[in-house]
């Protein structure tokens, strides 16, 4: 903020440092801070500036300025407050996204900060000591639309107010009545519910009754009585009565304007857009009729981003738009992927270093809090499954399955496509997943019989499996967590493939023991490792790896210059594995004899930086339009398990998976066309990310999702098991009632050894004679997450400049350092003190002498205070602060969860 002092606010100053919301009102034309107790409540005749920051998985800050104009707010604060969000984005480093947001008219994303709902209240808001307003309860009619995001407004109390299309709340002093628009949907039903109940806890401190009101249904409901006798009586409401809320329509074209120095428009196109039509010392104007967009070049002026901000709304002021047209301003290098998806081929930017980058990014903005960072320590992916269960593999030809060796290694071709059984115990039944591996030269018609055999193996299963579609080369690490001991071999042994080779000519190079390979071996542990066979020439080989070379004279073993001393023990297992009699020539990179280059073709150059796993990206959930001839998906912002309907088809993107969610009540039947549903979803590349076709693909059932789903949300399972419709669910939460369809699972996790005494893997001991392992054990330095870390002392920590911070050092510290440990720690008000305490060696999942009559789903619980900032590397409190799937994150990595 040094450089733009002279133009940026001071009450800026040290904004978008913290997580979470940060929000000011102009007051007396001055910015004035809101506290947190204050936070959703808006008044209409003021303007209110919103920064959210979000610390992303891969070490950035993301920040989203929303400026809010109340519908009675003056002229002069509206066009003070717009100048002011053009100030926070230049305070921030111009890398914000900028929405006007006007009463009535919010964004999806704005009305997601504040759930379930805002309310806005009449007046204008003051700094001061907030006044009560005692005495006659003041009736009001809401009108409520929106099926995930709802939008509330306060409209006139009176019988004509109603109509069929929208959900309205009268809330009176002693009944909160819930009206229902015949047109309205299950979902908008259930929406409304939540601000029924947060009006009931806000206003009526828990204590009113709740009616529900059906359009059109009269006789014989004391309730509907008593809500038209609010009104002075019945009367049937108009069919051409219209909704409060302004429908948005799709609009034929796109058109793109220049702004000029002096404020006025040029259209420059409409129609096709390129990037390179975007000058980066202009502005411009995206107008796609419901949102308009405003882009900012980098080399613009203040002066000039604030004309362009004017020349905006005096545009749509002219064609009637200001209320209808939602408006976003972006600077270059900021853009949304919506605004990227106007444009042909626009430019990706994603680089493999980002991530490195992004941690070393974090750890200046926290020396610039006053803290000497050292080190942020790495992601370590661990499986969130018990990886004990039982493992069947079968080959693909044609119509029917050839069962494959599952015990010890697995062994798959490049030329096949395989459908892979993974049968596991979680809390006390069976889940299965149904796995269709797509060779990466397996043929057409064999991948769409492998989607068909696990789509009716799904129907024969006990239970409803997750059914997953995965391409050699991009499997997920849950993959490589229940295979173990994986060797994806080159050719193919059945017969579409024999006959595809033949037909075209081509030389069969299906592996065998007498064959030339080589083999790259990659893994993390022996209970998760893989030999690939690659191309046999040197282009193949990577500093990163170890690799086998099997010849017809000798056998090789190359290890790469930056492997470390786990894959040297990932290598001398997997040869075993190969061939236990193989007597291996072994050098390091830089030390190969001239035959081990004769058997690769020549030396070439092949990579040798340092391979940097990608970050995992923060997830998004979308929900699905479907129909036959139109596929339509909208984000959900800050989504929960509650947005989850059960009427609707969802798409959770985690950029390296897809999910696709069935809701129980959902006209969609688990089949090809759900596959399609993720295949189209992975073609329109909503986040621009590049997405590739071959991205793994998950299909996941209400009532049967997995704990690697689940993880994403703060998971209550009695939720998911409640029956009846969205609304139903809701009314019945809100009376205090949890009718469940089926008990819910019991949530003790005992992973037993001898869970399967039949099949192909009758007992959980590897070929290694190691057990398989449910989460092997981690050093200290994996045990937290640079993120989880990064946000807890982003959010709450006070600058220190004497304090200096060594991540590694943090985790493994002896907990009587309390002062050094107070950086990641609060003072701990231990919720659960009066349970007894036991050693940590006695409650993991491995433990020789486990301890009984515990909660299994809360080990942690059971350690004392000392042991638990040891292991965890923070308090109680801090813990539990975090999302549900961190705190599962950091139990399995210590062998808790």
């Amino acid at each position: 903020m040094p450089y733009f002092a002279k133009d940026v606010d001071a009450a800026f100053q040290g904004a978008g440092t913290k997580i979470g919301l940060e929000i000011w009102c102009v007051e007396n034309l001055s910015l004035v801070p809101v506290p947190k107790s204050s936070h959703g409540k808006l008044f209409s005749g003021s303007v209110y500036l919103i920064l959210n920051t979000v610390l992303l998985k891969d070490g950035m800050l993301e920040h989203d300025v929303h400026y809010w104009l109340g519908k009675d707010a003056n002229e002069v604060e509206s066009l003070m407050v717009s100048d002011k969000a053009l100030e926070l984005d230049l305070a921030l480093g111009s890398c914000t996204v900028q929405y006007q947001e006007k009463q009535g008219q919010e964004s999806a994303k704005f009305l997601s900060y504040f759930k379930p709902c805002i309310i806005p209240c009449e007046g204008v808001y003051t700094s001061g000591p907030e006044r009560s307003n005692r005495g006659t309860y003041h009736i009001t009619l809401l009108a409520c639309k929106g099926e995930h995001a709802i939008s509330v407004k306060e409209v006139p109390f009176s019988r004509s107010s109603l109509n069929h299309d929208d959900v309205f709340i009268l809330d009176t002093e002693s009944k909160v009545y819930l009206f229902s628009g015949h047109n309205s949907s299950i979902q908008e039903r259930a929406k409304a519910l939540e601000v029924i109940k947060y009006i009931k806890e806000e206003k009526h401190g828990g204590k009113c009754q709740v009616a529900t009101i059906e359009d059109g249904k009269f006789v014989g409901d004391s309730d509907a009585g008593e809500f038209w006798s609010i009104f002075g009586g019945y009367a049937p409401i108009p069919r051409d009565s219209s909704s409060f809320f302004k429908k948005q329509h799709d609009v034929p074209f796109v058109k793109l304007f220049l702004i000029t120095i002096q404020g006025k428009l040029c259209e420059t196109s409409s129609g096709t857009f390129s990037r390179e039509m975007l000058d980066r010392e202009k502005c411009y104007i995206l107008d796609c009729d419901a949102e308009v967009y405003v882009w900012m070049g980098r080399c613009t002026s203040i002066s000039e981003r604030k004309t362009s901000i004017t020349a905006t709304e005096d545009f749509l002021r002219s064609q009637g738009r200001s209320t209808r047209s939602l408006v976003m301003v972006l600077t270059e290098g900021s853009e949304t992927p919506k605004f990227k998806s106007n444009f042909v081929g626009w430019p990706q930017t994603d680089n493999p270093k980002l991530y490195e980058e992004g941690k070393g990014k974090v750890a200046a903005i926290f020396k610039q809090q006053g803290y000497n960072i050292k080190e942020l320590p790495e992601e370590y992916c661990q499986p969130l499954i018990n990886c004990r269960g039982k493992l069947e593999v079968w080959g693909v030809n044609g119509d029917h399955l050839s069962i494959m060796p599952s015990e010890g290694d697995i062994k798959l071709f490049s030329g096949d496509c395989h459908i892979v059984k993974y049968t596991y115990q979680s809390s006390q039944r069976d889940e299965s997943i149904l796995y269709a591996w797509l060779g990466t030269a397996s043929i057409k018609e064999d991948r769409v019989d492998a989607i068909s055999h696990i789509i009716n193996m799904a129907k024969s299963t006990k239970g409803t499996p997750v059914l997953a579609q995965i391409f050699e080369g991009k499997e997920p690490d849950q993959f490589f967590w229940v295979t173990q001991r994986l060797i994806v071999l080159k050719g193919g042994t059945f017969t579409r493939y024999i006959n595809f080779i033949q037909e075209k000519g081509f030389a069969d190079n299906t592996y065998s023991a007498r064959s030339s390979a080589l083999f790259r071996v990659q893994g993390s542990s022996l209970e998760n490792m893989q030999a690939i066979q690659v191309n046999m020439v040197a282009g193949s080989l990577n500093s990163s790896y170890c690799y086998i070379l099997q010849t017809e004279a000798a056998v090789f073993s190359w290890i790469g210059s930056l492997t470390l001393s786990r894959d040297h023990d990932l290598l001398d297992r997997m040869l075993e594995l190969l061939n236990p009699a193989w007597q291996p020539k072994s050098f390091r990179e830089g030390g190969e004899p001239d035959e081990f280059w004769s058997a690769l073709g020549g030396k070439v150059d092949y990579p040798r930086e340092k391979e940097i796993r990608k970050h995992i990206e923060d997830p998004h959930l979308f929900v699905c339009n479907c129909s036959e001839d139109d596929f339509k998906v909208k984000e959900i912002f800050s989504f929960t398990q509650d947005d989850l309907t059960t009427e609707d088809v969802f798409i959770l993107d985690c950029y390296t998976e897809i999910y696709v969610w069935l809701g129980s009540q959902s006209n969609v039947q688990p089949n090809l066309q759900t596959i399609q549903f993720g295949l189209k979803y992975l073609e329109g590349d909503i986040l621009a990310q590049g997405l590739s076709l071959e991205t793994p693909l998950y299909m996941v059932t209400e009532r049967h999702e997995p704990e690697f789903f689940t993880c994403f949300f703060d998971w209550d399972v009695s939720k998911s098991h409640m029956d009846g419709n969205s609304f139903e669910r809701k009314l019945a939460l809100l009376r205090g009632e949890k009718k469940l369809e089926t008990p819910p699972r019991n949530s003790s996790r005992t992973y037993s050894s001898e869970y399967y005494q039949s099949g192909s893997r009758s007992k959980s001991v590897s070929s290694t004679g190691m057990p398989r392992s449910a989460s092997p054990s981690l050093s200290g330095s994996q045990l937290a997450s640079s993120t989880a870390i990064a946000k807890k002392l982003l959010s709450e920590q006070p600058v220190n400049h004497s304090s200096t911070v060594d991540f590694h050092k943090l985790e493994s510290r002896n907990p009587a350092d309390g002062a050094d440990l107070s950086l990641v720690a609060e003072n701990d008000d231990d919720d659960d003190a009066n349970l007894l305490k036991y050693p940590y060696e006695r409650l993991t999942l491995t433990s020789d002498e486990p301890v009984s009559d515990i909660d299994l789903t809360k080990r942690e619980a059971y350690l004392s205070k000392a042991e638990f900032l040891e292991k965890f590397g923070m308090t109680t409190r801090a813990f539990y602060a975090l999302p549900k799937w961190r705190q599962n994150k950091l139990k399995i990595s210590l062998n808790l969860f």
